[in-house]
């Protein structure tokens, strides 16, 4: 499934910039497989050490929250947009 993935700011390095970049699999977790693959490093800041998506870092499937869907084994529709939002702190 060819997706559509809207990478943050803070994570546009790795994409040199790109606010959106193309990404293909049919789960979340095979999207974000590809999208390591293809900007490295990036999936490290996404995902947490054991694998599983950072508690820091939300993630959209169209406009479903992977948390409340089935995590990384999210189906991923061909054409769909996939978001990846940090979440913002301060004081």
């Amino acid at each position: 499934m060819s997706v559509s993935v809207r990478i943050p700011t803070i994570l546009r390095t790795y994409t040199d910039g790109a606010s959106e970049v193309n990404g293909e699999g049919a789960t979340l977790r095979e999207v974000l497989q590809k999208l390591d693959a293809d900007f490295p490093g990036i999936g490290a800041r996404i995902l947490d050490e054991t694998g599983k998506i950072r508690r820091f870092v939300n993630v959209y499937v169209g406009e479903e929250d992977v948390r409340f869907a089935d995590g990384l084994d999210t189906v991923t529709p061909d054409g769909v947009q996939i978001s990846v939002i940090p979440a913002v702190a301060g004081g």
